[in-house]
């Protein structure tokens, strides 16, 4: 609800703003803040409330992603039309406010109380500087995960891959209308394009939470969430070869499934990854790092497209990285899990052994302990 209230001041905020600079604070500022708010919340509690359904729900949440993208384009293109900008950054105010209602709605998850401890002694005073210094440490470590990316070797490969990829995953939409009038095709035409995106994806994205959330496929969404990358960064090439209409609208409707796989999956591998008592603060660091990520992907675009004049370029760029990323992801989390197994048929295997000795001396002689080390190069 605070990030509702966020970013409809900082919409409100933006149709008085007089230059560059001011927006920058107010609709950039302001606003995201109050995004971020709202998203993260909303992510997290989704998690605690599902558990069985869990993909299936993350897919439905992520519906209204593919909603806004079907109608954003359109309802500001009508509202810049009728009210100009500073109309229609009030009317953004309006609508970014209803995420209050939706935070209304949502209510805490019944847990267990804590036993009640005794107190212990206060802990020596220390030096101011010293103090500050370890209560800024203990707050980053609490909200951050920089604890599990240390120790968690799957959540810092999801994270890694994430963030290469994340270079080039949102390319096509920020440059898929101008290279389609740069082939000399209609404004509508154009907008179009990505209203297809968004129109396919309202209903390819519980198609892809329900298969993915199949017992099958419980052990291997891992893969699934690759494969959704490298089949995105494959299809930018199919885009990059012609600006045809018709061959943009295929390769729409071909770039919204990929899309649409990596939207219900994106959240619910991570929860497959890191325990739900730690999602919440992996949640904040894997978004922090992805802002960085997008924060570079279309200035870095932007700068190649200056360079080359050509922005078959850019889609070029936008499949080395999702490509790359899906390759990486793909084969860590396959090295990872044959790792695993190994460790399982070694402890299986002493288990094994062990019962085998206490049948073989009989449950009346005692044995000298059996010592395992399992070690790893």
């Amino acid at each position: 609800m605070l990030g509702g209230v966020l970013a409809s001041l900082g919409m409100v905020a933006s149709s008085f703003s007089r230059n560059l600079s001011q927006l920058y604070f107010t609709a950039g500022f302001i606003t995201g803040l109050g995004m971020c708010f709202s998203f993260q919340s909303s992510v997290t509690v989704l998690g605690f409330y599902f558990v069985r359904r869990r993909v299936l729900a993350n897919a439905l949440a992520s519906m209204g992603v593919s909603l806004g993208i079907t109608l954003w384009p359109l309802l500001s293109r009508y509202l810049l039309e009728d009210l100009g900008w500073r109309g229609t950054f009030l009317v953004f105010g309006g609508v970014f406010l209803h995420c209050c209602i939706c935070g209304a709605i949502m209510r805490p998850v019944a847990t267990s109380v804590a036993p009640e401890t005794k107190e212990c002694p206060p802990p020596p005073p220390e030096t101011p500087a010293l103090g500050c210094v370890a209560t800024c440490g203990r707050t980053i470590q609490r909200h951050l995960a920089f604890d599990i990316l240390r120790h968690n070797t799957g959540y810092c490969v999801y994270v890694l891959g994430v963030m290469w990829s994340i270079l080039g995953f949102p390319l096509p939409q920020v440059f898929l209308v101008p290279y389609a009038m740069w082939h000399r095709m209609d404004e509508q035409q154009a907008a179009l394009l990505i209203s297809i995106i968004g129109f396919s994806n309202i209903f390819l994205r519980p198609l892809a939470g329900l298969m993915a959330g199949q017992p099958a496929f419980a052990s291997h969404r891992k893969y699934l969430f690759s494969l959704a990358f490298l089949l995105n960064g494959l299809t930018n090439l199919v885009c990059a070869a012609s600006g045809d209409f018709w061959v943009l609208v295929g390769y729409c409707l071909v770039y919204s499934v990929s899309m649409s796989g990596i939207g219900a999956l994106i959240f619910q591998v991570l929860m497959d990854i890191v325990p739900m008592d730690q999602f919440p603060r992996a949640l904040g660091l894997f978004t922090v790092l992805d802002g960085f990520a997008f924060l570079i992907s279309p200035p870095l675009a932007g700068l190649l497209l200056d360079a080359t004049n050509n922005f078959s370029y850019v889609f070029f760029m936008s499949s080395f990285f999702l490509i790359s990323a899906a390759l990486f992801m793909g084969g860590s989390f396959y090295a990872l899990q044959k790792k695993e197994q190994g460790k399982r048929a070694v402890v299986a295997d002493a288990l094994e052994q062990d019962i085998f000795l206490e049948a073989k001396d009989g449950p009346g002689k005692q044995r000298s302990p059996v010592i395992m080390y399992v070690t790893s190069v």
